[in-house]
């Protein structure tokens, strides 16, 4: 699929299914997200790469966390923050790794580390694959950000920007509603 045919078609999926991107296409993705426009070179992302019995690790750590929040939660709410992970065969978290710099202020690196995980996702759409960008709670919770293993201190800032939940499409794209773009750009004149 040529780039701008992916870029005017790509919708989310959220119906994904095993397999998981073989390492070729995972290389591909891991290659798009370090393409992302970035300031200062400064390529302030990493990514954990989520997979297999890491799936269910990580949604016993979304339960934990939920039941800590929650004394009364029931057993169906744990249940479903424990399936939360459970969604694709692989998730992708997205790190914004913000750094203290004189020049390029912390929200062009949070941006930029969402460039680069919409290269994942535009790279997903064209591979054949399926992809969505979650976050939520979760994203934000400093309990998972420490359990996976993200720094927080006077030089370095690191944050979720997303989980990206990326499998085999359970069915084929449905091509996304159409959008008016001069509703979205107009011409500054300056007047």
């Amino acid at each position: 699929m040529d780039a701008i045919t992916a870029l005017h078609q790509r919708v989310s999926q959220s119906k994904l299914q095993a397999p998981a991107p073989d390492a070729q296409q995972l290389a591909t993705l891991i290659r798009a997200a370090t393409r992302a426009a970035d300031h200062g070179n400064l390529q302030p992302w990493r990514f954990l790469i989520i997979e297999g019995d890491g799936l269910e690790k990580l949604g016993q750590l979304f339960a934990n966390v939920a039941a800590a929040k929650k004394t009364d939660i029931s057993q169906a709410e744990l249940d479903r923050f424990k399936s939360m992970p459970l969604r694709a065969p692989m998730i992708i978290v997205a790190i914004a790794k913000c750094q203290a710099h004189p020049k390029v202020p912390q929200i062009e690196q949070l941006i930029a580390a969402g460039a680069a995980a919409q290269n994942i996702i535009n790279a997903s759409f064209a591979l054949g694959l399926g992809a969505i960008w979650r976050t939520g709670d979760m994203a934000y919770d400093d309990t998972v950000k420490q359990a996976l293993g993200l720094i927080s201190n006077e030089t370095l800032d690191e944050q979720i920007v997303g989980f990206i939940y990326i499998g085999t499409p359970v069915s084929s794209a449905s091509l996304p509603r159409e959008i008016n773009p001069q509703d979205f750009f107009t011409a500054w004149t300056n007047e």
